[in-house]
Formats: structure tokens, sequence, C-alpha cells
């Protein structure tokens, strides 16, 4: 006899699921108006209460991006600009269980909520509650456009306003789905990463998440308003709109918007090395600081925190030629001069300086290590230390790698521990990496790092049953 599907009835509405295993999940769940027309680069507007049984059975449509090979989106993925959406996992009980909401990664430009890796169902079964969501990624979400048009016709940090959004839906209606409100863990990777670490700058979020784990995050590409309008007067002039007039930005299908923020999104990072085209922005307002310097000095959102990096970070963006990370001593030189003049009161070292600071290490392998230590590996160093002043703080660091990954020089490179952390490893963006075997290897390493993760989130250590400890 097949079960009958399950029924969540919160303040936002009454919510038919589907049951899979043991499992409860609802797919698609909108928490906010579509973002569209007028709306566009605007703020978010909750969404109102339905009326009625809504089927959430399938996700929702994902935002509007270029297409990326190395951000997977399921074959029948459909793209629309109405993506404000969330989805859930949740075992079999009635007890309220700790809650995660998972941030996708994808360089601030691409990816969604419904992609196959993050299936939530495995870490479910550990005895959580799991949530994953999208927010505008690319020009929509990260485009600041409020250096130009008329007063209040555009906000600023949209994709972090459409987090900030998920979780207060979270906080309201995640207990008719058996989740804790008062025991929300917010994590995610890459861009992902670096939404949570802003997250703990941001004054109005306090009291929507109690933890927090930062996977790979740039938390230094956050950028001031200055940058933040250079970026906005490309973007117009690339979709050919006067200046003075970027309201004509909003009558462009979304589509249509994918191609130059393609452009620009390689641009950037182009003339400026270690730049990214898309990113929060400190804006005097939600974001009243740099993250990284609020949280290096200790004055973050008192939650616990896990934050790490993986060991090869920057191999793959060398493996695809990509220009987000500045490798060679040319670029690296040009990324230095652009910080002396932007930080006049930092002491710049010589690229030399920096280069004697990896001896052994094989020459062509320095400006990867030296694009991992700056990208990443030290502002995660800088938050973990900072924060451990205000809250309790693990550092980690992945290093595992398949033999076909080190094999092709990638190592445990950008994103790797993301399959394992969601217990996925018979994902299809897996199957390369095992043509070589390790398979039962990487089985048991993805049971321990979702082990901590998950008893992290249940208010314990992360320190999983005889595994060392390691808290700073």
């Amino acid at each position: 006899m097949t079960p009958a599907p399950p029924i969540a009835t919160s303040p936002a509405g009454t919510f038919r699921g589907s049951t899979e295993g043991d499992v409860r999940i609802w797919r698609g769940i909108r928490y906010a108006q579509p973002p569209v027309g007028d709306a566009r680069w605007r703020a978010p507007v909750a969404q109102q209460p339905v009326l009625g049984v809504v089927d959430a059975l399938k996700f929702s449509p994902a935002c509007p991006q270029p297409i990326n090979p190395a951000v997977p989106l399921p074959a029948d993925t459909v793209f629309d600009e109405d993506c404000l959406a969330l989805n859930v996992w949740a075992p079999e009980g009635t007890d309220p269980l700790p809650v995660m909401v998972w941030l996708h990664g994808g360089a601030y430009t691409y990816g969604s909520g419904s992609q196959t890796v993050f299936d939530g169902s495995a870490l479910a079964g550990g005895g959580v509650v799991v949530v994953t969501l999208n927010y505008r990624v690319g020009a929509l979400g990260f485009l600041d456009l409020t250096s130009f048009g008329e007063p209040g016709e555009f906000d600023s940090n949209l994709a972090l306003r459409d987090v900030l959004l998920a979780l207060r839906w979270v906080q309201q209606n995640i207990v008719a789905f058996g989740g804790d409100p008062g025991r929300v863990t917010v994590f995610g990777e890459s861009a992902g990463g670096g939404l949570v670490t802003t997250l703990l700058a941001v004054p109005s979020a306090a009291g929507l998440f109690q933890r927090a784990i930062a996977e790979s995050s740039p938390a230094s590409s956050v950028y001031g308003p200055e940058r933040a309008a250079a970026v906005a007067r490309r973007f117009i002039r690339q979709n050919r709109v006067p200046i003075a007039d970027p309201e004509g930005l909003r009558e462009i299908p979304a589509e249509k918007l994918a191609p130059a923020t393609a452009e620009v999104f390689a641009q950037v990072p182009g003339e400026a090395p270690g730049t990214i085209a898309f990113a929060p922005v400190i804006d005097g307002d939600l974001l009243p600081e740099a993250p990284i310097k609020v949280l290096r000095e200790g004055r973050g959102l008192p939650v616990p925190l896990i934050i790490g990096t993986n060991k090869d970070e920057a191999s793959v963006f060398k493996f695809m030629k990509s220009p987000l990370m500045p490798i060679t001593d040319e670029r690296i030189r040009e990324m230095l001069s652009d910080i002396a003049r932007e930080r006049p009161e930092v002491e710049v070292p010589e690229i030399a300086q920096i280069r004697s600071a990896y001896e052994g290490v094989r020459r062509q392998a320095v400006g990867l290590g030296i694009a991992r230590d700056i990208g990443f590996r030290l502002p995660s160093l800088w938050i973990a230390e900072g924060h451990s002043a205000v809250a309790p703080v693990w550092l980690y660091r992945f290093d595992h790698a398949t033999p076909m990954l080190h094999l092709i020089g990638l190592g445990a490179t950008h994103a790797s521990e993301v399959p394992y952390v969601w217990r996925n490893l018979d994902d299809p963006t897996m199957n390369f990496s095992f043509k070589l075997g390790g398979r039962s290897q990487a089985a048991a390493i993805s049971a321990r790092m979702s082990a901590r993760w998950l008893a992290f989130a249940k208010g314990e250590s992360p320190d999983a049953l005889g595994l060392p400890d390691a808290p700073i």
C-alpha cells in the first residue's frame, strides 16, 4: 500500500510533498514573490500565504545564468527569473530536529539549490532537516545599481537579501516540516561559503541561525561601492543602455542578460587580477563593513563556526584556464599593485618575498600556492583566529583526492569536498573521479566528514567518535 504523501501546514500555507525511502521531501516552495518587472534589482518581498493544498513536488526554475560545465545543473533545468524557492528534506518522526540550510556555490554567478549533488536525503537520514534554496545569481543578484538612476530606484545586495528572507521563512515555518528554528546551521561552499562569512557580519542576521559552516569561503572578495559602481557601469554599457537611464535594463528579457553577465564576469578579473565581477557589496546599510575586517577583529555574530579550505584549491582554475585566480608572476604582480594602490596603509610585499615563503615547493606550483592562500586559505585563517574570541571555532583542511584526481594534477581541488559532505558519492558528477578506483576509501572519508557536520549541527562537538579533536 502506497503511503499517503506528507502534508506540512505552516504559516506560509499547506504543502504536499513526496516520500522517498524514509525521507519526506518538499520541492519548489516559494519564499518570495517573483522578482520580475519593476521588482528586478529590488529587495525581495515575502511570498504571501497560499490557500488550499499546494503540490511541492518539483524544483523551481533556476536563476537565469550563463552555462558553465563546471557547475552542472540537471538536464531538465528550467531557467526563469521567478526562481526564489526552497526545498526541504526531513526524516520521518515528530521531534523537532536541527536544521541545516545550504547556500550553493558558483562564483556568485552560477548554480542552484536543485543541483543533484545537493540531494539532502543522506544528510536528513542522519537526523536533521535539510533546506536548499535558490538566490539570485550573477547580475540579477549581485549587480549594484544604486549609484545610478533615481534615489531608491534600485536596492543593494539582492542575493544576500534573498538569503536573509529565506532564513526568516525557515524561522517562521520549519516547525511544520519537523525542524527546530532554534537550532539552525547555515552552511555553504565557495560563493555559498562567502555568503556564510558575510552573514556573520550582517547585524540584521542575528537570531536567524545559531551555527555556521564555511567551506572554501572567498571571504575577502567583498567590495566597496566604488568598485561595485564600476562593474555596474560596465554592465550597463555591455547592454547598450544609457548610463543616465539604467531603468532600461528592466526591459531586457532575463535570458538576454546572461551573455552580458558572462562578458563582464570574464572581463573584470582579466583587468583586475584577484577580483570578481559579482559579489556582496559593503553598502553601509545591510552590510556596514567588510566581513573580513569584522570577523578578524572578533566582532561577528557570536555563533560557533566550522571553517576551512581544500589543499589544492587553485588547481581546477588553472586546469580550466579560468581568469578568476592569478597564478603567473605577471598576474600576481598586477594583483599586488592593485592592493597597494587601493590599500596604501598595507605594506604589500614584493613577489620575491612571497615566493621565499614557499621554499621547497616546485617553481611551477608556487603560483598555485599563492593563489590558494590569498584567495581562500589566509582569509579563513584570519577569520578563525578572530572569531574564536567570541565563539568556538573549528578549522579544517580537506586533503583527500582519488587516484584519478591525483593523476591529472587536480588533487584536493576547489569544491572536491562537497559530495563527501553530502554523502552523495554516487552522484553523476563523481563518475570521473573513480575511474581509477578509490571508492571505498572515499566512502569512509565521506562518512567521517558528514558525521562531523551533523554532530556540529546538533549542537555537539564536530569531533566524531574516535576521531582527533581539532578545535582552535
